[in-house]
């Protein structure tokens, strides 16, 4: 029997200005495994560490955290700032951590703002897997320079991204671009 759609006349709504573009292909990755990152040898972000910086693409070490490029930006110069030790959460961080995350997040902006001029940021870290973090077992925070125009239908209708830079030569433009304390 051929499926019938109901008329959007007859939907119970109330209008609030938005068009919707239905994505039900993204519940294919909501609902796969993914994994977890447990131990420090599986995680990437450890895994990073004791790698040369443009290998691992890490733009800046400090003494208790590292600014990292995120492997698949959201736009060029998405910033992960972690800290060295592996830990899934905010809470578990040391004083010294604490400052030194902070710390590195301010200089990531202001790396950013000099190296290519953004017109915003997006700030933030998704705490546990259920909110949406990658790699729950290791905290991280993104950092993310946003343009006007800088989103458009690709992501959503063609499942690509395009990103007009390299992640090393961003890596080098940052890592060159990063403010001495």
């Amino acid at each position: 029997m051929p499926s019938q759609t109901e008329p959007e006349t007859e939907f119970a709504r109330v209008p609030d200005g938005f068009e919707r573009l239905w994505t039900p292909h993204r519940m294919a990755y909501i609902q796969s495994d993914k994994p977890e990152h447990d131990d420090d040898n599986a995680c990437p972000f450890c895994a990073a560490q004791p790698k040369d910086d443009a290998e691992a693409l890490i733009v800046h070490r400090g003494t208790t955290c590292f600014v990292i490029m995120n492997l698949f930006p959201y736009n060029p110069g998405h910033l992960l700032v972690c800290p060295n030790r592996h830990v899934a959460s905010y809470i578990e961080l040391t004083d010294d951590e604490t400052l030194e995350f902070t710390e590195l997040t301010k200089q990531a902006v202001r790396a950013l703002t000099d190296a290519s001029a953004p017109h915003g940021f997006n700030l933030g870290m998704n705490q546990g897997a259920v909110a949406g973090a990658g790699v729950a077992a290791h905290l991280h925070q993104h950092v993310v320079p946003r343009w006007g125009g800088d989103a458009n239908f690709l992501p959503i209708i063609a499942q690509t991204k395009a990103l007009p830079a390299l992640l090393e030569d961003t890596r080098e433009r940052l890592a060159a671009a990063w403010p001495c304390p």
